[in-house]
């Protein structure tokens, strides 16, 4: 793998050996985290477009920041899905549709941003497991995501969402309804 240290210069060809030598890697981290290889594909596709819009200012470790980018993108894909699909089940599921009141709405906004700046202070692992398996996944592909062995992410998804209730109730939310 080619090491860049020089300020990036949108050059094709720079940008073609960055994108050979580090696609590979990204494609392979973000199909073990989505579970499939087109949604991977679509997803490392971005963060390279990210890096060619807005490269980081330091280029010693790129691949690092490569990683990190698409990894918060696959994050995202998993939410936008995830919510997708409860808006999907929301519509099939009832044709009458109630309008929820205003105080309800900023109540449920204000809890959405509060569990978002949480899981923001939590360690990368522990938001993992707690995105995956709120997203729909067994045990057995959180293990696989995150490399460790299926026994254990019951375990660690017990001290992830105790984690988050303690972050949750420091930050000022309520008790009821914390995981």
């Amino acid at each position: 793998m080619p090491q860049i240290t020089t300020s990036f210069n949108k050059s094709l060809a720079g940008f073609k050996e960055i994108f050979e030598s580090h696609y590979p890697s990204v494609c392979r981290k973000l199909t073990s985290l989505l579970g499939s290889r087109a949604a991977a594909e679509d997803v490392a596709q971005e963060a390279f477009i990210k890096l060619y819009e807005a490269p980081p200012r330091e280029f010693s470790n790129l691949g690092g920041w490569l990683t990190r980018v698409a990894t918060n993108m696959a994050y995202n894909h998993l939410n936008s899905e995830n919510s997708r699909r409860r808006r999907e089940a929301d519509a099939g599921s009832s044709l009458v549709t109630v309008e929820p009141e205003p105080g309800e709405e900023l109540l449920r906004s204000e809890e959405a941003a509060l569990t978002r700046r949480v899981l923001e202070l939590l360690p990368e692992r522990d938001r993992a497991c707690l995105l995956l398996r709120y997203s729909g996944m067994d045990y057995a592909s959180i293990a696989r995501v995150i490399g460790v062995k299926e026994s254990s992410v019951g375990t660690l998804l017990a001290r992830a969402r105790a984690r988050f209730r303690k972050e949750y109730l420091k930050l000022g939310g309520s008790d009821h309804g914390v995981l």
